[in-house]
């Protein structure tokens, strides 16, 4: 009787259980709250009498894998094949035949791995690390990862570049390089990838990556096609594509007064935008933004349908997954995905997993559970504690990159694991990847020579003791964070001193005069005064303009009468200025989202130079008596720096002009148009993270990096000259404090690139170049 009302109930959960079901769970059977605890009541019923149980019917109705706990979940657990298996014939088991069962299938899973490890252990002929044991974990539910690598090697071959005809509707003649680099392209996207890596550190704008997609454009029509860029390249692709193309139809979309439509952007070949606002799109449409108190969502037009194209310009700026730009690229949808950089591996080798998971590569961009079958290319865990799809817990899942890259090269370096790992990546990048230098293709770029200078200066005494001081200052607070146990903790702190020092190696007023460090060392105050944009001295009479720059109303009046210009430009950004002379003076307060920059809070009358400052006006000035139209580029990773270089090249006698981080790209390419056109404009400064890329300045031949960043990834802000074009030696000049951390930043550059040219070069003795050391420090 009472197998009878068992039966019956399941029967009826069953009908609850089909009405119900809406929604598919994540391994497509529909289930519900209400059917999953009727099966639980029924299955405990059944045990506490000792009766048989139909495991096919609860099984049907569990719908997911159970806990632990429940032995029917081990069952469940088979996949497809033991489902077939039971298929038609139901299985009779008693309580303690059900427990049994349980038991011996854990032991025999517990033996089958210690032999598989026991196995792999003596092949090896060492202990196995921790990613080796949870690849043979990840092996029992998940076989096709067993031979990943072989299979890739095997199935899909390595496409050798070969001359491809010229495209008709290519206006610009290719060279030899590039017309194999659009032969590649165009096999790649016949291929299983769609797409791929173009490493071409040549950086060649106008005749390098950029043409070449051009190229792919033109040859392969579609649309639409999204090209995502740096703020600073975008009116340059826009230039490029309407030279060099014919009948193309482009919009940049930037700007508050962007298209809001999805279908608008559709009847476009290209559509160019930047990173910043792809990024604005995509946390409108997941977050939301505050509006009268209320969080509303923002569809983004650009992930609302399948692109043609996307094309990543200096991809390296999605190197970090976990950031919001790089989340963004992940859920555009598109037919085709590109990658271009000539610096895809900046730090760490970690760096290469965004450019592989936007490139959807399967399985290497995956995450698998080690207990099921479970795959997901997101990391999925609402409630911090379990899988959204499976149900188990964030320690049994692992990336399957970070397993077999990542880890084994952060552990071990060049040794063991860690080379087979190099291995394993370099026939992944030889199938997704064509790297293109300079020197492999010297004779097809015919460039004028390149050489680096490495000036070394020394510290003033009174540079010297500031520097001293604040050492000693960061290595007493470096000691106590150690003593502490909190180094970790306050790597951000860390970073500021560090920072600290390389800019007082640049100039002492960097640390004493900066907004958040004056009150430590400043005896008094100066407060911030109003600067004048033009002669970068104090505005007694300020007045702005539309543009929002400052000026001294004598000065700006002085200028505009000189001007013989129907319609004269803002002497900063060099768009059409419009200014109110009549308009009321500015104070302080009514300004102060205005930059006014270092210069506002010294004393100019009582202002010094420094060592490095007095280092560059003395190369230019050589510079200029040899030749006075030699046109140079000064990079600097501060701005504040840049201002103090301005005051002093300009009290010199040097026209300079300035390329700034907060200019709008119809600014930045009028900017850029004024250097390159007037012989009298000599000095470019330009902030590194602003300018460092995708610029083509071969106007000029001579850079000047005046502070070294950490990574050697930087060096591309010399490529800015020396591209075709350019048919002038060009020089590169460091500036390099001596007895400073300035010196040991160069060091680490050499090592970062060693790391850098054995992960990428097809070169196995780059490779040998590299120590242990370079790559856990990288």
């Amino acid at each position: 009787m009472l197998d009878a009302a068992i039966r019956e109930s399941i029967r009826s959960a069953r009908d609850l259980f089909e009405e119900g079901a809406g929604g598919a769970g994540p391994s497509g059977v529909p289930q519900t709250a209400a059917a999953r605890a009727a099966a639980a009541i029924e299955h405990q019923l059944a045990l506490e009498a000792g009766h048989e149980i139909d495991l096919d019917a609860l099984s049907e109705l569990s719908g997911r894998e159970s806990s632990d706990e429940e032995p029917l979940a081990k069952g469940k657990a088979k996949g497809k094949a033991g489902a077939k298996k039971a298929k038609g014939k139901a299985k009779k088991l008693t309580k303690k035949q059900l427990r049994r069962s349980a038991t011996q299938e854990e032991l025999d899973a517990r033996r089958a791995v210690k032999a598989e490890e026991k196995a792999l252990r003596h092949k090896l002929g060492r202990k196995l690390t921790y990613a080796e044991k949870s690849t043979l974990a990840l092996h029992r539910h998940h076989p096709e990862l067993k031979d990943a690598w072989g299979d890739l090697e095997a199935k899909l071959d390595i496409v050798t570049p070969k001359r491809a005809e010229q495209p008709s509707r290519l206006k610009v003649t290719l060279l030899p390089f590039q017309q194999e680099s659009l032969y590649w392209m165009r096999k790649q996207e016949l291929g299983p990838n769609g797409g791929g890596l173009l490493a071409v550190s040549m950086s060649c704008s106008c005749m390098g990556k950029t043409i070449q997609m051009i190229s792919l454009l033109v040859s392969e029509p579609g649309k639409p096609n999204l090209v995502v860029a740096p703020t600073v390249a975008v009116m340059q692709w826009r230039n490029e594509i309407a030279a060099h193309s014919d009948g193309m139809n482009v919009l940049v979309w930037h700007g508050a007064n962007r298209e809001s439509k999805a279908s608008a952007l559709r009847e476009y070949d290209v559509v160019i935008t930047t990173y910043a606002v792809l990024e604005s799109c995509f946390r409108k449409q997941q977050s939301g933004f505050k509006r009268q108190g209320k969080i509303i969502k923002e569809k983004s037009a650009l992930h609302t349908f399948e692109w043609n194209r996307i094309i990543l310009d200096e991809a390296h700026n999605i190197k970090e997954r976990a950031t919001n730009t790089a989340k963004a690229t992940f859920e555009l949808q598109a037919k085709y995905r590109w990658c271009l950089s000539g610096t895809p591996l900046q730090n760490r080798v970690g760096e290469l997993y965004s450019l592989i998971r936007f490139l959807g590569g399967d399985p290497f961009s995956y995450y698998f559970c080690k207990k099921c079958p479970c795959k997901s290319l997101h990391w999925k865990f609402t409630d911090k504690r379990h899988c959204d799809d499976c149900g188990h817990s964030p320690m049994q899942h692992t990336c399957f990159w970070n397993n077999e890259i990542l880890t084994p090269i952060q552990k071990n370096g060049m040794v063991g694991p860690g080379k087979t790992a190099f291995k394993k990546l370099r026939i992944l990048l030889d199938r997704i990847m064509l790297r293109r230098t300079k020197l492999q293709r010297a004779d097809d770029l015919g460039l004028p020579p390149r050489t680096v200078v490495v000036r070394r200066d020394f510290f003033s005494p009174e540079e010297k003791e500031l520097y001293l001081s604040l050492f000693s200052d960061a290595k007493r607070q470096f000691s106590t964070y150690l003593d502490a146990g909190t180094l970790l903790n306050n790597y951000s702190n860390i970073f500021s001193l560090l920072t600290r020092m390389r800019q007082m190696a640049c100039h002492p007023d960097l640390v004493i005069r900066s907004k958040n460090n004056a009150a430590a060392f400043a005896k008094e105050n100066l407060g911030e005064a109003t600067v004048c944009r033009l002669c970068n001295d104090i505005a007694e009479d300020a007045i702005q303009a539309k543009c929002r720059h400052i000026f001294d109303r004598e000065c700006i009046r002085q200028y505009l009468d000189a001007s013989i210009e129907e319609v004269p430009a803002c002497p900063v950004c060099h768009l059409a200025l419009t200014i109110d002379l009549e308009a009321e003076p500015l104070e302080l307060a009514e300004n102060t989202s205005v930059r006014q920059g270092i210069l506002g809070r010294l004393n100019i009358d009582a202002w010094r130079s420094s060592s490095k400052i007095e280092a560059l006006v003395e190369e230019l000035d050589s510079l200029r008596r040899q030749d006075a139209t030699t046109k140079s580029i000064v990079f600097s990773q501060f701005v504040n720096f840049l201002d103090l270089i301005a005051f002093r090249l300009q009290r010199a006698g040097f026209v300079v002009c300035r390329l700034e981080g907060t200019m709008s790209p119809q600014a930045r390419d009028a900017t850029i148009q004024h250097f390159m056109k007037n012989v009298h404009v000599t000095v470019f400064l330009v902030s590194l993270k602003a300018g460092g890329v995708a610029l083509n300045l071969t106007e000029a031949s001579r850079v000047y990096l005046m502070d070294s960043w950490w990574n050697p990834a930087v060096s591309p802000a010399m490529d800015r000259i020396h591209r075709l074009g350019q048919h002038r030696p060009v020089q590169a000049i460091k500036l390099v404090i001596e007895d400073s951390i300035e010196s040991r930043i160069v060091q680490l550059q050499e090592k970062k690139s060693a790391m850098v040219d054995a992960t990428l070069s097809t070169d196995d003795s780059a490779m040998g170049r590299l120590t242990p050391e370079d790559v856990r420090a990288g």
